[in-house]
C-alpha cells in the first residue's frame, strides 16, 4: 500500500516537473438543472507522447469516486449506466453533462495521463451546483390599507414560487435597505418588518432575489402611510409679505393660499377674529378678500389644516393690513372718486394763495432805518403762516380720511409748493443780518428747528 502510494505521488511529481499541466477555468460550476453543462479543461506538455489517457471520475461527500468514462487517444470507453448522459471529444479533455439534474451535483475529478519515455499524470477537481432559477417574487404588504405614522406597523413579505438557494436583499428607492431602529428582518430575509411607520419610510420598495444561477427583482411597491399635516404657511398672489404680515392696498382683492404637507390631502378652514369674535368664514384651501369690503384697516385671520385619517390639526396665524398706497389705483378704477373732494382741495389751494399774496403785501420790509426792523416782522408774519399751513395740513390728512377717493397727488403737491415759498422767503429774511435782539435769536433757532433753513 505505501509502495503504490509513493509510486503515485513519484508519478506525479514526474509529471509536473516534465511540463504536464491540467487547467480548469473555475474550479467551482453552477448549473440550471435540465439544461446542458460543459467543463472546459485544459492541458498541455512538453515531451513525446505515444498514448494520452483521459479519465473522469464523480465523487460526493463521504462516498468513493465512481468511473464515468475514460479514453486513450482517441478511443472512449464510458460506463455504460452514464453512456448516453456525459460525452467526451478526445483528446479534449472537456467534458459535457446533458441534461443536467440535481442527482449530478458534486465534485468531478478529470485525469491525464501521459506515455512517453515515463508516465507522466495530472488532475483537477471541479465542483458542480445545480439549481432551478428564480421566478419574479411578488411583495405583499400587510396591513394593504396603510398605516398612520408613529402608530402603526407594517410587513412586507418577499414571496418566490420557484428557485432553489435563494438570498433575499430588500431595496429602497433602488438602494440596499438595512437593519435599523424601525426595520427588522426575519432570518431568511425575505420579510421586512417596519415598527412604528413615519414619513420618512415613504418610498420604493422592491424585493430582490437571487441564487447562484439567476436573479429577480419583484415589482416596485409603495407602501401607503398617512401623515401630517407638517409645514403649515399661508402665502398670497399679491401684497407685501413680512412675516405673518400682508400688507395689501385698498381697492384690491388678494387671493390666500393656505398649504401643508400631509396625506391624505388635508381640509382647511379659514378663521377671522374681530373685536374678540373668532368664526369661521370658509371652507377650502384658497380664501379671497377683498379690500374694500373689510370693515376694519387691520384684520387677525388663522388657516386651520386637520387630517382626518391621523387626526392631527395645525394652523398658522396671520394679520391683514389695509394701507391706503393703492388709493389712485381705485381713483383710476372709478370705485370711490368723491367730486366734492376735488372740489374742496382747490378751494383750499387757492386759499392758501390769497392768504400768502396778502401777508406778503402787508408785511414788506421798510425801507432805511426801520429795514432790519421790517425784517423781524416779515419773519414773525412768516411763522405765523407756516403753523397755519400745518394746521391745514392736518386738515388735508382728515379729508383723505372722510374721502378715500379724493385726489391724494394734488393735496401732495400742495403741501410741497407751500414749503417751497416758504424756504425762499425765509432765505431772503436772513440774507441779511437781523438785529441782536432776543426776539431775534429766539426766531432764529426756530426757524433752523422747523423749517431746516441753512444761514
Amino acid at each position: 500500500m505505501w509502495l503504490k502510494f509513493f509510486t503515485t505521488f513519484l508519478s506525479f511529481a514526474t509529471g509536473a516537473c516534465s511540463g504536464l499541466k491540467v487547467t480548469v477555468p473555475s474550479h467551482t460550476v453552477h448549473g440550471i438543472r435540465g439544461q446542458a453543462l460543459y467543463l472546459p479543461v485544459h492541458y498541455g506538455f512538453h515531451t513525446p507522447a505515444s498514448d494520452i489517457q483521459i479519465i473522469w471520475l464523480f465523487e460526493r461527500p463521504h462516498t468513493m469516486p465512481k468511473y464515468l468514462l475514460g479514453s486513450v487517444n482517441k478511443s472512449v470507453v464510458p460506463d455504460l449506466e452514464y453512456q448516453h448522459k456525459f460525452t467526451m471529444m478526445p483528446p479534449n479533455a472537456s467534458l459535457l453533462i446533458n441534461p443536467l439534474q440535481f442527482s449530478d451535483e458534486g465534485n468531478y475529478i478529470v485525469k491525464v495521463n501521459i506515455q512517453g519515455n515515463g508516465t507522466l499524470s495530472s488532475s483537477q477537481k471541479i465542483q458542480v451546483t445545480v439549481d432551478d432559477p428564480v421566478t419574479k417574487p411578488v411583495v405583499q404588504i400587510h396591513p394593504p390599507s396603510g398605516s398612520v405614522e408613529y402608530v402603526g406597523n407594517m410587513t412586507l413579505t418577499c414571496q418566490v414560487e420557484g428557485g432553489t438557494r435563494l438570498v433575499y436583499q430588500w431595496l429602497k428607492n433602488g438602494r440596499p435597505a438595512h437593519t435599523s431602529s424601525t426595520y427588522s428582518f426575519s432570518p431568511q430575509n425575505n420579510t421586512l418588518h417596519i415598527a412604528p411607520v413615519t414619513k420618512e419610510d415613504i418610498g420604493n420598495y422592491s424585493c430582490l432575489v437571487r441564487n447562484p444561477v439567476s436573479e429577480m427583482e419583484s415589482d416596485i411597491i409603495m407602501p401607503i402611510i398617512y401623515y401630517g399635516p407638517y409645514g403649515l404657511q399661508v402665502n398670497s398672489d399679491k401684497g407685501l409679505k413680512v412675516g405673518e404680515v400682508f400688507t395689501v392696498d385698498l381697492g384690491e382683492a388678494i387671493l390666500f393660499d393656505c398649504s401643508a404637507d400631509s396625506y391624505p390631502p388635508n381640509t382647511y378652514s379659514w378663521i377671522r377674529r374681530t373685536d374678540n369674535t373668532t368664526y369661521i368664514i370658509k371652507h377650502g384651501p384658497r380664501l379671497e378678500v377683498a379690500s374694500e369690503n373689510v370693515a376694519q384697516k387691520t384684520t387677525d385671520y388663522v388657516c386651520c389644516a386637520y387630517n382626518n385619517i391621523t387626526g392631527r390639526q395645525d394652523e398658522t396665524h396671520f394679520t391683514v393690513i389695509i394701507t391706503s398706497v393703492g388709493l389712485e389705483k381705485l381713483a383710476q378704477k372709478g370705485k370711490s372718486l368723491s367730486p366734492l373732494a376735488s372740489i374742496t382741495g382747490i378751494s383750499l389751494f387757492l386759499i392758501i394763495s390769497m392768504c400768502l399774496l396778502f401777508l406778503w403785501k402787508k408785511y414788506q420790509p421798510y425801507k432805511g432805518q426801520k429795514q432790519n426792523t421790517g425784517k423781524l416782522k416779515h419773519f414773525q408774519a412768516m411763522k405765523m403762516l407756516w403753523m397755519t399751513s400745518e394746521y391745514m395740513n392736518l386738515l388735508l390728512f382728515q379729508m383723505l380720511l372722510v374721502f378715500p377717493g379724493s385726489q391724494a397727488d394734488l393735496f401732495q403737491s400742495l403741501m410741497v409748493y407751500r414749503d417751497k415759498i416758504c424756504t425762499v422767503q425765509y432765505m431772503k429774511l436772513f440774507s441779511t443780518s437781523l438785529p441782536s435782539s432776543k426776539t431775534s435769536q429766539s426766531e432764529l433757532s426756530w426757524a433752523k428747528q422747523h423749517i431746516r433753513v441753512k444761514f
